[in-house]
């Protein structure tokens, strides 16, 4: 089914006044009707126990499946979801999840859920029942990916609403399986909406919760994922953050932009902490498998000499986490095979091209102010954007100036040879970098004279200060 039915109205001349669900005109009648269907479906009288075979199988009866779709799509409404909650809707729901085995059954049980807590007052309830929590977050212990999806947009709303998120942390944190349940999805999902919006979860949950974060970090022993499911091991490997968050970040690269924005910002917030960046570096590869994937992205993915200049602008988040890491990496790992800079010349290339794009956009920018008169909003949107950008250049300038201190005469014959180093590429890195990185320039001008006398000769004459310390 490529879409759920149109619901029902209350319109036809037979329906009763005041049956109208609220300002709206879906019918009370009906809407009852359905929960009361439910709640035959999963508990049939004992002496029918045959009466409604599709609740208690794995397939749902299509008449069933059909209203019930129509009452998801009608949850989104804020009177049907009142009226739902009114009804107790969430314990039926309970019921479901304990005796149904049927997944769309529960898909469905779970989305309308996630419709009702869009709403405050309604989030706050669902959050606050214990019971319903727990049977929840074991629902991230499904096997079934559509199920999956929707208790994580559930858990991604629910932890949005501030009011709720804290218990949704507790919660979490105080439930193991949470931890092996998202790492078993990351590592081995191949539906990309579904490691999206997994990544949302993981990346919220992290940016709520340093304790959370730092406790999943130290994780990685075999724990029992309590009930389990069809196709779901009762037990799940050693588990580790960061191989299944890079996992994830291969599959969702290609194909979700934003995904790959979700992952990449999970793996910054990693190294916030210091035991983040030793999970990345002290892995079993020394940290090469994330700078390997890291770098491809940087050199050959993001930023491109054929893109326009403006792509740093839609890139800017993206590639400030990328950055933000390789620089963390870099820091800390100075005698790793993988960052020596006879390997990561092209890298020294792409963050100075990254550094001129943006400076096209600061004169794109210019040229649009001068132009016409923004409206507030619109100035607020350039201000927010400029701000990224500031970000995305700082992080650039931290990682180019640690790289150039490590040039040698070799590496930057190198780079003059590839082309990723020259007097207009020089002249951009300078230009960012000075003043605050003078020591980084000066080291690298003094390697330059050896390797070409004459381009240092020519950047000396354009930045002046650097002839003065010579």
């Amino acid at each position: 089914m490529d879409r759920n039915p149109s619901p029902p109205s209350s319109g036809a001349e037979e329906e009763e006044e005041g049956d109208a669900v609220g300002s709206t005109v879906y019918s009370k009648h009906w809407l009852f009707s359905i929960l009361t269907r439910l709640i035959e479906v999963v508990s049939p009288a004992e002496a029918e126990p045959a009466a409604s075979p599709g609740g208690l199988g794995t397939e749902l009866d299509e008449e069933m499946e059909n209203d019930i779709c129509k009452v998801w799509d009608m949850s989104m409404d804020e009177d049907v979801a009142l009226f739902l909650q009114e009804f107790n809707a969430p314990d039926i729901f309970m019921g479901v999840f304990a005796k149904s085995k049927c997944p769309r059954l529960t898909e469905i049980c779970v989305g309308i859920l996630g419709n009702m807590a869009c709403f405050q007052d309604i989030c706050m309830s669902i959050s606050k029942d214990e019971n319903l929590g727990q049977v929840l977050l074991q629902r991230l212990c499904d096997s079934d990916s559509p199920t999956l999806l929707e208790t994580s947009r559930l858990l991604l709303t629910c932890l949005s609403q501030p009011e709720v998120a804290n218990v949704w942390v507790e919660r979490i944190r105080e439930n193991p399986s949470v931890y092996d349940c998202v790492c078993f999805i990351m590592s081995s999902s191949t539906n990309v909406e579904l490691l999206v919006k997994v990544g949302e979860v993981v990346d919220k949950l992290f940016d709520l919760d340093e304790e959370l974060m730092l406790n999943w970090i130290k994780n990685g022993t075999c724990r029992s994922v309590g009930p389990s499911v069809d196709d779901s091991p009762e037990e799940l490997p050693d588990f580790k953050i960061v191989p299944c968050i890079l996992e994830a970040a291969k599959q969702v690269r290609s194909d979700n932009p934003e995904g790959l924005d979700v992952y990449m910002h999970i793996l910054q917030l990693l190294t916030t902490v210091d035991e983040g960046i030793q999970a990345i570096v002290q892995a079993p590869d020394g940290g090469k498998e994330t700078w390997s994937l890291l770098y491809d992205l940087v050199c050959h993915e993001l930023c491109q000499p054929d893109d326009p200049p403006i792509i740093v602008q839609e890139q800017k988040t993206v590639l400030a986490s990328i950055l933000s890491v390789l620089s963390a990496m870099f820091a800390s790992q100075t005698e790793q095979e993988y960052t020596k800079m006879r390997k990561n010349m092209p890298l020294i290339g792409s963050l100075i091209r990254i550094l001129q794009y943006m400076e096209g956009c600061g004169k794109r920018s210019d040229d649009n102010s001068k132009e016409s008169e923004q409206q507030e909003t619109e100035r607020a949107d350039v201000n927010e954007e400029d701000f990224h950008l500031k970000i995305l250049k700082d992080i650039c300038c931290e990682l180019l100036s640690n790289m150039l201190q490590e040039l040698t005469k070799e590496n930057t014959l190198e780079g003059l040879h590839q082309g990723h180093l020259n007097e207009q590429t020089c002249s951009c890195a300078f230009q960012n970098l000075l003043p605050l990185y003078f020591a980084s320039v000066e080291s690298f001008l003094e390697v330059l004279r050896e390797a070409d006398q004459t381009l240092a000769d020519n950047l000396e004459k354009c930045f002046p200060s650097l002839k003065v310390h010579a």
